[in-house]
């Protein structure tokens, strides 16, 4: 009995307080102010379209920059919950990003109808992509990096509507930097390869966030 009681004496000496993780809501505000920050430099920096007030005249233009706002704080909020391994009691919240980008998709669907006669395409394609994803590194690095801190055992989820989230970051930039008026460059370059970005997510936080 001694030697359980020097046991147990010696292992409370040693043990170091650990210090709680923050609410998920604080979690949110933070990553919502980063990229908040960083898309309103990336935005001073690279400039503004210079027809973007008379573009937000036009309802579907409106309605896609809104939803794409609105996919990015989804992700950002199901990133946040998935990070924690009971989803902090909010499976409902956690996984309401996939209905955010059923209704993006919807708006897509229904300004690519609306779009008659079609806007004329750019000249360049796969650079909107290549810019998009460019701009989404260092929020996807910082997203990543902040959730190894916690114990995420849903983590090919997390890992995917993380890399979600940071692209629609980039894409709500090059969206409101790109004087592109054609609905089907912007589905074909811009939000097509968010499905591609959404696997390399589900293997990325395999490689990442296992623990």
């Amino acid at each position: 009995m001694a030697n359980i009681d020097e046991l147990v004496a010696k292992l409370a000496q040693e043990a170091s307080a650990v210090q709680a993780a923050p609410h998920p809501f604080m979690l949110i505000i933070q990553w919502l102010g980063a990229a908040a920050i960083y898309l309103t430099v990336s935005l001073a920096v690279f400039g503004l379209r210079p027809d973007l007030a008379e573009r937000f005249h036009h309802p579907w233009f409106a309605a896609e920059i809104a939803t794409l706002l609105g996919l990015f704080i989804a992700t950002s909020v199901s990133a946040v919950l998935l990070a924690f391994p009971d989803l902090h009691q909010k499976r409902a919240l956690a996984l309401a990003s996939a209905w955010m980008l059923v209704l993006f998709l919807l708006i897509l669907f229904f300004a690519r109808r609306s779009d008659t006669p079609p806007a004329p395409l750019p000249v360049h394609d796969i650079e909107c992509t290549l810019s998009i994803t460019m701009m989404a590194l260092l929020p996807a690095m910082w997203i990543f990096y902040s959730m190894r801190k916690y114990a995420s055992t849903h983590y090919r989820l997390a890992g995917g509507v993380a890399l979600l989230s940071a692209f629609s970051v980039g894409a709500l930039w090059l969206r409101l930097h790109e004087q592109t008026d054609s609905i089907a460059h912007v589905v074909e370059w811009h939000y097509l390869p968010m499905i591609a970005i959404g696997l390399i997510g589900l293997w990325l936080g395999k490689v990442v966030l296992k623990w």
